[in-house]
């Protein structure tokens, strides 16, 4: 027999609910608060932007005549918004540039109303003992997941290089797929979210191996520091190799290998704005030249096929077989698809 009932609730409920002393956010099974600023502030941006948020687990104590609300799960999460209407924290530049800085009562009141209105869905407990509550938290961590990299950083942070990250991300996965370059599969457990992470990271700290990634996450959690002006340079680079290869031709290519991407990504934007690591190759204006560049980089997926035996192209296949993320081999594969593109354009 269904023990729950799933129901949705107004914010404005649980403020109604809190400030009548219906709502018990303390039960004795809850973990302590723990959440810091960045995450509330991370929530309360997920309710400006009307995007859902976690269900939330209650049942009720008939206390005399009162029926009170025991927040079983998401005590966190009530307690963040309860907190953000009572001016208790500024929302962070990190999740909203436009409302940084910004506590409940400085939002212009059309917001305030909006977020009084967001819906909070809520599974409503009947009748639940101690123990069947303790078995209810028992069932829900059977069915996690371990976490790979990628999801423990995105538990791990919310600051603005994530944020930074993620978004882009979110809008090169659709071409990132259809290239081939990433599954579907992939996507599902965060991969857009590491291809962009380290392909942010060379546009910051120069090209380097994807285990410093975590790095750039912790640096760059409560600084912005240049990554306002290196999400432009990573705009500008994904819409140069658009222009050189549209999804489709690229992944009829050798560019769609996630190693090759990254080299060809990082020699783009080294032409463009320069990359760290490759301070010694020269610049052409590849903005002027993405047909030469495009014949060029059809002739290295080529050869690359063909088991080319020339010198350098054996070094480059060979980079681009064996530990193709180590530093040393990034910036060599990058040098020689440079190297081709200033020989092709230079003629």
């Amino acid at each position: 027999m269904k023990k729950f009932d799933t129901r949705v609730y107004s914010v404005s409920d649980f403020i109604e609910w809190d400030s009548s002393g219906l709502l018990d956010l303390s039960p004795e099974f809850q973990r302590r608060s723990v959440w810091g600023e960045k995450a509330k502030s991370y929530l309360i941006d997920t309710i400006i932007r009307g995007k859902p948020i976690p269900k939330v687990l209650i049942t009720q104590e008939l206390k005399g005549t009162r029926n009170i609300r025991v927040v079983v799960d998401g005590q966190q999460r009530l307690r963040a918004i309860l907190e953000f209407l009572d001016d208790g924290f500024k929302i962070s530049k990190a999740h909203h540039h436009e409302y940084a800085g910004k506590k409940y009562s400085s939002l212009p009141d059309q917001l305030k109303h909006e977020i009084l209105k967001y819906e909070v869905g809520v599974d409503l407990l009947f009748d639940a003992s101690y123990a069947d509550i303790l078995d209810i938290f028992a069932r829900l961590n059977t069915f996690s997941v371990r976490l790979n990299n990628q999801e423990q950083l995105n538990a791990k942070y919310l600051g603005f290089f994530k944020q930074t990250a993620y978004k882009l991300g979110y809008d090169y996965v659709d071409y990132w797929v259809l290239a081939g370059i990433l599954s579907k599969s992939q996507v599902s457990r965060m991969a857009e979210a590491t291809l962009a992470s380290d392909l942010l990271v060379a546009l910051v700290d120069g090209i380097q191996t994807n285990k410093n990634i975590p790095t750039l996450y912790k640096r760059l959690e409560d600084e912005e520091g240049p990554l306002e002006k290196k999400e432009e340079l990573f705009h500008q680079t994904m819409s140069v190799i658009g222009e050189i290869y549209s999804a489709l031709d690229l992944k009829n290519s050798n560019f769609s290998r996630i190693h090759l991407f990254y080299s060809l990504f990082c020699s783009i934007a080294h032409f463009i704005s320069g990359v760290k690591g490759l301070e010694e190759t020269p610049k052409v204006n590849i903005k002027n030249n993405t047909r030469k560049a495009r014949v060029r980089l059809d002739e290295i997926s080529y050869r690359y096929d063909e088991d080319d035996e020339s010198p350098n192209y054996q070094k480059f296949i060979d980079y681009s077989r064996r530990a193709t993320t180590d530093t040393s081999r990034r910036i060599f594969r990058s040098q020689f698809i440079c190297d081709q593109i200033i020989e092709a354009i230079k003629g």
